[in-house]
Order: C-alpha cells, then sequence, then structure tokens
C-alpha cells in the first residue's frame, strides 16, 4: 500500500480502519470499490481484527457517489462490471465479514457513498454530515436502495427521498433509523472509537458465529432483490434520457429531457 492508493487499510488494538481517501469527494471508481472490498476481505482473514471502520480521510466528505466516468458513454456489460463490484461484491464481503463494521460519516453521502455506509452494520455520523439519493436528477436510479430504504424508514418515506434526490440532514437519518446516533463533529472518532472497544471486547468466536447468524435471518431475499439492481441500473443508464442527464451534471446546465 502507498499514499497513492485510494483506499487505506489498517488494524490497530483489534480494530481494523479501511479509509476512504481519494480526493476531492471520494468518488467511486471500479478501482476504489475493489479496493474496499479487497480490504474488507482482508479484514476478515485478519486474526487481529475484531471490529472493522469504514471511513473517510476527506475533510466533510464521506463519498459523492459513482464517478461519472464510469457512466458516461459506457455499455451495458461495463456498466454491469462496475455494480458487480458496488452491489455484489460489497454485499458479499459485508456478508461474509465475520466481525461487526462501522461506518463513520463524518461529511457528505450520496448515492454510491449511500451504499458503502449502509453496507456496514452500524452507522454513526457526525452532526454536520449529510446524506441524499441524488441519482434521480441526473437521469439514473438508485436502484439497491429501493431494496434497502423501505425496509428501513417504511414505503411511503423512501419514495419520497429517492425520486426527490433530496439532501437530508444527519438528525433527520437518525429519526429515520437510517444511522444509529449522531454525535459532535469533534466527537464522531471518539465514539466510534468507543462502539468499536465494545465490540472488540466481545468474544470473537460468539461474535462470528452470533453474526453469521443474524445475517442468514435478515437476508430473506435480499441478496436476489440486489441481483435485479443491477439488472433495473444497467437498463436507466443506458438510455438516452439518462446519458442527457449525465452530460448537463458534468456541463454544469439543466437537462433537456
Amino acid at each position: 500500500m502507498t499514499s497513492d492508493d485510494p483506499v487505506a487499510y489498517e488494524c490497530a488494538d483489534n480494530i481494523a480502519r479501511i479509509t476512504l481517501r481519494r480526493p476531492p469527494v471520494n468518488a467511486l471508481s471500479l478501482d476504489v470499490i475493489r479496493a474496499v472490498v479487497a480490504a474488507l476481505r482482508r479484514a476478515a482473514d485478519d486474526a487481529d481484527a475484531r471490529v472493522v471502520v469504514l471511513a473517510s480521510a476527506i475533510p466533510k466528505r464521506f463519498s459523492a457517489g459513482l464517478d461519472l466516468d464510469i457512466l458516461l458513454g459506457k455499455s451495458g456489460a461495463q456498466i454491469r462490471e462496475f455494480l458487480q463490484a458496488l452491489y455484489i461484491d460489497l454485499y458479499d464481503a459485508q456478508y461474509g465479514l465475520g466481525k461487526p463494521s462501522i461506518a463513520a460519516v463524518g461529511g457528505a453521502a450520496r448515492g454510491g457513498g449511500m451504499t458503502m455506509a449502509v453496507s456496514c452494520d452500524v452507522v454513526l455520523a457526525a452532526e454536520s454530515a449529510t446524506f441524499g439519493y441524488p441519482e434521480i436528477d441526473v437521469g439514473v436510479i438508485p436502484a439497491i436502495h429501493y431494496a434497502h430504504l423501505p425496509r428501513i424508514v417504511g414505503r411511503h418515506r423512501a419514495f419520497e427521498l429517492l425520486f426527490t434526490g433530496r439532501v437530508f440532514s444527519a438528525a433527520e437519518a437518525r429519526e429515520l433509523g437510517v444511522v444509529n446516533r449522531v454525535v459532535g463533529d469533534a466527537e464522531l472518532d471518539a465514539e466510534v472509537g468507543r462502539l468499536a472497544t465494545q465490540f472488540a471486547g466481545k468474544s470473537a468466536a460468539v461474535l462470528r458465529m452470533g453474526r453469521a447468524a443474524f445475517m442468514r435471518q435478515i437476508d430473506l431475499d435480499y441478496r436476489r432483490s440486489i441481483a435485479s439492481a443491477v439488472d433495473d441500473f444497467c437498463n436507466v443508464a443506458t438510455s438516452d434520457e439518462a446519458q442527457e442527464g449525465l452530460r448537463a451534471f458534468v456541463e454544469k446546465r439543466a437537462p433537456n429531457w
């Protein structure tokens, strides 16, 4: 690992830390997603790691979501390769992690950044963190969250968030159940550390077996749902409307739909 790597991995005091560090906004390229998945698999095999924290090194940014180069002018097969990593591989890595994972959201989380955050078992947020699903505004859809969000916040509130694309605060995210707790910006690292230390102090074997049982119980048809989400996203992203929306965003103009 070098200082140029977009994702850092370190383990100390039984806590593995996976840190996004792709300036300026932690945009998610295929390489970044694959690096996160590789880091999760490394943590799963790391006997010293009893809990995993996913965080950002970029001030006021968790992740702005997908790198638009992945979508602009790309074929369905090329987009599918990326979604395989973001939707399926990320889910599988978290599913088989064998230890608790915590997302530490200290800034803006959008689109694919939301996917990263909610893939974790627990989400802690700073007061100034903000959330949102802006895909609809550029002509694509947050397909995986059609499976995830209604289960958490209910059908009607999920529809409003997903189809307006509006930004919402950490406080609202907490009220909706999207995040576990909200703390002051300066307190986030300490709060994450306290919770991680609590998890790390439990029996590693019992946590592994208990988490596996928990994941089996909550999974139900979720794995099938995210597989369908890959198809849904590809169908929309390759449409003329989506390509126009993406170009308009890059060119900072209103889309001509």
